[in-house]
Parts: structure tokens; sequence; C-alpha cells
């Protein structure tokens, strides 16, 4: 029955229940429910500007808390068995590294797709929808044959729609129901879940892989997780008003044309250059999250701690270890960059590019002395990834953050739209498949040795592209406070800004 309301209010633009926005809503309608003077809806406790209780609102986040966390798990779980996904379809480093870059690939050509549907239409639909469709295909993606490889592509690639009906919206909805203060400690919540499910990617990916003794069972733990998060979209989240609950609520703010809305980010210094800043986080990740286990892996055969894979299961065990310091690391970076960005702020205005800032710059030479000390000591390896990874982390709630209070609320899905696609057409779209096909082209042989030295030479280029992003962030210091004033006090009549 509910299902069927659901489906009345898409085909009519009508309310059906108080958490439901019309999905074709026009510009000037509200985000919540009406009303006339006759049955109006009583709340059980007082509503926020947003048309969300304080109650609904934690619940909320919580539910799209699980789904960001279940959204990297499924991203990551691939890393976990790769070894033997290479050795199941007898494919190389090149090859292998696109099965990152085709799902980053579609993941980021729609994104500006669903910014704009999510700028204008009902957001948890939209979420609903994507989030159903990426659980179908992951499934799918379980039951392909060793003579399909390009099924395989086909399928992550698939994957990509779903995620990226989720990506882009998710985080505008915490921008309505929370500001200031709230609002940063909820977004820090939030992308706990980014090196949380990555982490657990790595560890059910290799755990499962082993008792199962199939990699492709692997591929089987998320899709049903999957169902189970559109079933709580639809009766837990609620739909908040676009902008209500800031000073500039949606009815005051005049929707532009999505051609406007690109013109007015690209005049947006702190967010274009942040968007840079962030590009090379997602370089240096998407670089570790495919390649970090292998290139572990075969550390430990070149220094004959492991025994080569010559059959499946292979010795997944880097892969375990790697997601347990992803996980530990991820709440620790996060954690630390909020609170270093919060006491930061006392003192200066700039606080949050500079905790980016110095989370790079402290990131770049942990990991270049991790990847260096591969053939020396696995125990000093495994202790400066952990510190090159806690300082990597600090950056993910605080450049959200920055998104959302430098550009307006009517453009913010559109803004991440946009930064997905920057931050993954120049990082981790391209850098799993550039590592490996620098690796390949570095081999001078098929021994041991040089799929070791090879691998390790190419991963170097990481702590270089974080020394750049250091730099990003510095740069977006100078105009953050400006920006931020702009946005704050944006007048839809005046043409001096399009922030």
């Amino acid at each position: 029955r509910y299902f069927l309301l659901l489906l009345t209010a898409v085909m009519s633009g009508t309310d059906v229940s108080s958490d439901t926005t019309p999905f074709f809503s026009d510009d000037n309608e509200g985000e919540g429910p009406t009303c006339n003077g006759v049955g109006s809806p009583q709340p059980e406790e007082e509503e926020s500007a947003s048309g969300v209780s304080d109650k609904r609102a934690k619940l909320t986040v919580a539910v799209l808390c699980y789904i960001n966390l279940l959204n990297y798990m499924d991203r990551f779980t691939v890393a976990g068995v790769l070894p033997d996904i290479e050795l199941f379809f007898r494919i190389g480093d090149g090859t292998s590294g696109l099965l990152q870059t085709v799902f980053i690939c579609s993941y980021m050509f729609l994104a500006p797709l669903f910014g704009y549907l999510g700028d204008r239409y009902n957001r948890k639909l939209i979420m609903c929808v994507g989030i159903f469709f990426w659980s179908v295909v992951t499934l799918a993606s379980s039951f392909i044959g060793k003579d399909h490889f390009w099924a395989l592509l086909l399928t992550r690639g698939l994957v990509g729609v779903g995620e990226a009906s989720y990506s882009t919206i998710a985080p505008t909805i915490i921008a309505d129901l929370f500001i200031k203060e709230k609002r940063t400690n909820m977004l820090s919540i939030f992308y706990f879940a980014i090196p949380v499910g990555s982490g657990l990617g790595y560890i059910v990916g290799s755990k499962v892989d082993d008792v199962a003794g199939d990699w492709h069972w692997a591929l089987r733990v998320t899709p049903g997780l999957g169902l189970l998060a559109v079933i709580l979209l639809l009766f837990v989240v609620q739909e908040p008003k676009r902008g209500a609950i800031e000073a500039h609520p949606e009815h005051t703010l005049h929707r532009t044309s999505w051609l406007a809305d690109i013109k007015a980010l690209c005049r947006n210094p702190s967010f274009v250059l942040s968007t840079f800043g962030f590009t090379t986080v997602a370089f240096v990740t998407g670089s570790l999250a495919l390649w970090a286990p292998a290139f572990l892996f075969r550390a430990g055969v070149f220094t004959g701690e492991k025994q080569p894979c010559l059959k499946a299961p292979c010795d997944n065990s880097d892969s375990l270890i790697f997601g347990i310091i992803t996980v530990v690391t991820g709440i620790l970076g996060v954690a630390s960059g909020v609170q270093a960005s919060k006491k930061l702020r006392i003192k200066t205005p700039r606080a949050d590019p500079l905790v980016c800032a110095a989370g790079l710059l402290l990131a770049a030479p942990f990991l270049y002395l991790s990847i260096v000390f591969a053939q020396a000591s696995t125990a000093a390896t495994y202790v400066f990834i952990f510190l090159g990874e806690t300082f990597l982390s600090m950056n993910w709630a605080i450049v959200a953050d920055i998104l959302l209070y430098v550009v307006i609320p009517t453009r913010r899905s559109t803004a991440e739209a946009f930064q997905i696609v920057l931050s993954h057409l120049l990082g981790d779209a391209i850098s799993p498949y550039l590592i490996g096909v620098v690796s390949d082209s570095i081999k001078k042989s098929d021994s041991y040795m040089w799929e070791f030295r090879s691998l390790q030479m190419s991963l170097l280029l990481c702590s270089f592209v974080a020394v750049g992003g250091g730099a990003f962030f510095l740069a977006t210091a100078i105009f953050i406070e400006k920006d931020r004033h702009l946005a704050e006090n944006y007048m839809p009549s005046g043409e001096r800004s399009h922030r």
C-alpha cells in the first residue's frame, strides 16, 4: 500500500505524507507538509524550521551514515580480493586497475545529473531508486565466469550509477537539518563511514573469500544490506525543507539554470581550490585503496615471508590488516581533523583549509617512508602507513563543511556533483589505472622481484601528489573568509556574486 501511495505521489506531484516531497515539484514549492487549515497534521514534538523534528533528524543522519558505510564497503571489497581476481581472469596490473577506473568514471559522469535532480526534486526517492539499482547490479556481478572479464567491468561501471545518486545528495540533506557546529559534528559522523566502510570492505572481502574459498561470495554480502538501506530510507528518513534552517529558506532563493550554477561555482575561488585539494586526496586514496594490499603481499613474497599465489584462494592477510588500519586511522583522522579545526577557529577563521593543508603535508613523508621501508621491515611499513593514513583522513569532514558554507543551499547538490566529477576525473578515476600502467612499463621481467619493485616505484608518486594538495588548501585559506561571507549574505537580486 505504501508503495502505491508513493507511486501516486510521483505521478500526480502531490504530497501524500509529511515526510515525502513530490518528485515533480516546481521551484517555489516547499519541502515539508502544507497546512491549509483543514485536517492539518499535528507533530508529536516541536519541529525545527527544516520541518523535521530533532529526533527524526538524528535518525535520518544515522540511516545516511549506514548507507555511506555500505557504499564504501562495497567499493573496496574488490580491492580486498584483487590477487584472486587477477589469478581468476589471468590479467595484469594495468587491466585490473581498470576495475576501479571504470567504476569511478561512471560514478563521476552521472554525478552532475543526480546533482541537478537533487537540487530540484525529491531527494529521498532518487536515493531509493539508485541504491536499489546498485544492489541488484552488485549481486549480478558475483555470477560472472572467467571468460567474461568485460562483464565484470560493465557491472562495476553500473554500480557507479547507484552510488552517484547517493553521494551527491546525502550531504545536502544533513546541511538542511543542522547548522554551524552541529552540522560540523553530524558531517564528521557521516564521514567516519568512509574510512570505516573502506576498511570493512577489505576485511569482509578477504574473510569471506577465505571462508568460502571463492572471491565471488565477497560480492554477495552488500546487496542484501543495500535492500535494507532502501527500506530504512522509505520509512525513517524525512525530507527537510531546503535552506529553511538557515537565513535563506528555499522560497526566498530563486533557482537559476544549471549553466548559471556552474558559472557561479567556477567564480567561487574557495570552492574551486578546495576541490582541487580534495582531488589530490582522491588520487592518493584511490591508489592506496586498490594497490596497497597487493603491494604488501608482493613485499612479503620478495622478502620470503610469504609464498607466491599460484592457485586460489590467495593469502589475503594483508588485505585484512590494511582494512583494520584503514578503519582505525579513519576514525582517528576524521575526529582529530574536526577537533583541530574547532580549536583553531578560535584563533583564525581560516582554520578549516589550514587543517586540511597540514593533514596532507604531514601525510606525504609517512607515505613515502611506508613504500621505501616495505623491503626492509614489514612492521615499520605498517607503522608508517598508519601515520600517513591518519593524517590523510583529517580532510574528509572538513572539505564537505567548506563546500556547504561557501555555496548557497539551492546550488549545493550541483556543487557536490561538480566536486565529485573533478576530484574523481583527475583523482581516483585515473590513479589506480595510472599506477598499474606505470608498474607494467617499469617491470623488466616477470620475476617476483620486478613485480614488487615496479609497483613500489609507481606508488611513490602518491607522496608528491599529496604535497601538491597541501598547496591547494593553503591557497584556499586566502579566500575562505570572503567567500563564506558572500554565501551567508547572498541576495538573489544582486548580481555582484553568485555563491
